[in-house]
């Protein structure tokens, strides 16, 4: 498929032309996993951005134009992130927010390039996505070579006396992080006392407990998502075992204690710094729980993303995407993540990872 003919078949589909020939909505998109076991992300990302078009349209929109969303599933699987890439080409998309896993951000980057869409994920980590992307691939969260130093630094301060175990879930995502945090443990003179792949998806992580009970380990770092995360700490509990668990951004969901429960008290996991703190961002966290959405997560990240694309087309008076990349990496973006800008590889230099502790159904700051 190729970007003209796909790109006016779709447009004249979606009436983003009228009979006129003056355009009359500016096309976007969200895509992330909208249904399968991290639907709580996409739902994340769905409700950022739908707050975010609905206050753009609301304030005139974009040069004048309203914006139009599509909602894209990916599932987080990478076939169908390739399949959607081309659907949101067809359909005349020329900015997505997305994709949330990286293992669906970078196979589907490379489409968008071909078709010259312009991509900020608000929540894909793996360094390759920028490292390896092109000129139309941005970020506006961490990576996992940043998130790896804060927990390896932090398992080497106040966990050098312990055993330790080093496990994942052999995605992009998860290895990624393990990996990160592995090297940067490492480089502190600590060698971890198990470094064990787990297969996710699965309901019975038993026996994994019991292989790390009987290790004796008394720390969980965990590179993968919420659902086996809380699986595997609950089963623990079960098991009269009570290692401390610490993990990364997968954790920020109220998903991940509904899975939990009390066995969850005091995880640890690392995230940036939490928009909703923002008192810039007061009015909109005001509006979504106005709607009864609280903005956890990557909610105020997509809503971020959406804005700094926003200023960049209205900055170069257009959305050609080659000049919207330009002004994303030349232009400083104030927005519900604060003031930020974008480096030449497209990363965020917003600052970087913090602690959090889950207390009691909820997650705050390391004290």
């Amino acid at each position: 498929m190729k970007k003209l003919t796909a790109v006016i078949i779709g447009l004249m589909a979606a009436g983003f032309w009228s009979v006129s020939g003056a355009r009359a909505e500016i096309n976007i998109a969200v895509a992330g996993p909208m249904t399968g076991q991290y639907a709580t992300f996409g739902e994340q990302m769905k409700n950022g951005a739908e707050m975010a078009v609905k206050d753009i349209n609301a304030a005139g929109g974009v040069l004048g134009q309203k914006l139009r969303l599509f909602i894209e599933d990916d599932a987080c699987d990478p076939k169908q992130a390739v399949a959607v890439a081309n659907k949101e080409a067809s359909e005349g998309v020329v900015f997505v927010a997305g994709h949330f896993c990286s293992g669906s951000s970078i196979p589907a980057s490379q489409v968008y390039e071909e078709e010259g869409i312009v991509q900020i994920s608000p929540a894909s980590t793996n360094p390759k996505l920028t490292d390896e992307g092109g000129w139309n691939v941005f970020r506006v969260c961490g990576r996992d070579d940043q998130q790896g130093k804060v927990a390896g630094d932090y398992l080497a301060d106040h966990f050098a006396n312990k055993k330790i175990a080093i496990l994942h879930d052999k995605t992009a995502y998860g290895k990624g992080l393990a990996d990160e945090t592995k090297a940067e443990l490492n480089a502190r003179g600590i060698t971890e006392a198990m470094y064990e792949a787990y297969t996710a998806g699965e309901k019975d992580y038993s026996a994994l407990v019991s292989k790390l009970k009987g290790a004796g380990i008394d720390v969980i770092y965990l590179g993968g998502y919420h659902t086996e995360g809380g699986l595997i700490i609950r089963q623990a509990a079960e098991q009269g075992y009570k290692p401390q668990l610490v993990s990364g951004d997968a954790l920020v969901t109220e998903e991940f204690w509904k899975i939990t429960g009390d066995t969850g008290q005091g995880t640890l996991m690392t995230f940036s710094p939490d928009p909703r703190k923002n008192a810039d961002a007061a009015p909109v966290v005001e509006r979504f729980r106005a709607e009864n959405i609280e903005p956890e997560g990557y909610t105020l990240y997509t809503y971020g993303a959406i804005q700094a694309w926003k200023q960049a087309v209205e900055k170069v008076g257009g959305t050609d995407p080659k000049k919207v990349a330009k002004a994303l990496h030349d232009t400083e973006f104030d927005t519900v993540l604060g003031k930020f800008s974008f480096d030449k590889k497209g990363d965020v230099t917003a600052p970087g990872y913090v602690f959090y502790v889950w207390k009691d159904g909820a997650y705050d700051y390391v004290q």
